[in-house]
């Protein structure tokens, strides 16, 4: 890591600073030189060791608490250890198959379904918080159309999405239309539009609009006519998650304060903050790790978060993470989110 050479880290003092986060990591309590002498592999003497401590401190890569002797990792001291010393522990072939099991018992027909299982799946794996956003509505296809006679003018739309997630609409029309008149109107729009993203499915519908009714028989009039008070009710660009296992948060000593669990649990519920940092993971390529303070938030300053996008037919149309302590086991985390992501997408392409 280049700021890390610029500030001087030489060999000794990054093996030095691996183990004491290793420790730290492992057991969450800060650590001192004699573990360090022992557990760095390094012949150097306490004396020694304490002065390079020092100096790490000094570089803003450990602190030191008011109630101990030793140190512990700040958000620097972590970003510079998951950037350049961290060495990944792939998964072991047992494992993926594991995940890849899990992801096959899930029987429903719809893509919500999935990612609830994957949510619950990434928090028993890592006895963390399993987070996993719904797939972009704006990238997933239109299957098929039908509509239903209701009373006083009104139609149920059933619209079936490329991902088998059905969704369900109720339309006021202008004037009563017979079963047989709704099943045309539903075939001309099936001919239409199936297999076209919502967006296209927009586009085309107000490029339609704008032609002269002339050109329109009463059929496509009263087809186009449904079609855009069906899709003016869906919502553009919204991202919505699953979490689960928040609760395993409560289990690591950093956050097990109150308070501070109570305001974790607010945004959880209130989404704001964390859709925002999921929105900015869409738009970025591969795993993204946010370390306490990093993700701008303040209300993540103990928290990690990491990420990876998962993909249907080629695009990326969500993504699926761990929210855990910034003393989270990196190497096994990010192996895990990246792999599951791999595989949900592939779930997702062959349920189409």
């Amino acid at each position: 890591m280049t700021e890390g050479t610029e500030e001087g880290l030489n060999e000794r003092a990054q093996l030095l600073l691996k183990a004491l986060i290793e420790n730290y990591i492992r057991d969450g309590q800060p650590v001192g030189s004699r573990t360090l002498s022992r557990d760095s592999g390094l012949s150097l003497s306490s004396a020694t060791i304490r002065n390079v401590m020092a100096d790490l401190e000094d570089l803003g890569f450990v602190a030191s608490p008011h109630t101990s002797a030793g140190r512990v990792p700040t958000d620097k001291g972590y970003r510079f250890f998951v950037d350049t010393l961290l060495k990944l522990k792939p998964l072991h072939h047992e494992e993926i198959e594991e995940i890849e099991r899990r992801l096959g018992s899930d029987s429903a027909n719809n893509g919500r379904s999935l990612v609830q299982t994957v949510s619950h799946m990434l928090s028993n794996v890592t006895r963390m918080a399993g987070l996993v956003t719904l797939p972009n509505p704006n990238y997933i296809a239109l299957s098929q159309i039908e509509f239903i006679s209701l009373s006083e003018n009104r139609a149920l739309a059933i619209m079936v999405m490329s991902n088998r997630e059905v969704q369900n609409r109720v339309v006021q029309l202008d004037r009563y239309h017979s079963g047989e008149e709704l099943r045309r109107a539903a075939n001309y729009l099936n001919d239409a539009f199936s297999g076209r993203s919502l967006p296209e499915v927009r586009a085309q519908l107000l490029a339609q609009l704008q032609e002269t009714r002339q050109h329109m028989d009463q059929l496509m009039q009263d087809a186009i006519q449904m079609a855009q008070m069906v899709f003016a009710a869906t919502k553009e660009g919204d991202v919505e998650y699953v979490i689960a296992g928040e609760t395993n948060l409560m289990g690591f000593a950093e956050l097990s304060n109150v308070d501070r669990l109570r305001r974790l649990f607010e945004a959880f519920n209130e989404k704001h903050d964390i859709l925002r940092l999921l929105d900015s993971c869409l738009r970025a390529e591969g795993i993204q790790i946010f370390i306490g303070q990093e993700s701008g938030y303040r209300i993540l300053d103990d928290i990690s978060v990491v990420t990876a996008p998962y993909m249907l037919d080629n695009q990326v149309v969500g993504v699926l993470g761990i929210i855990g302590p910034t003393r989270m086991a990196y190497e096994r985390v990010i192996p895990i989110v990246d792999i599951t992501a791999k595989l949900l997408g592939s779930a997702l392409n062959a349920r189409k």
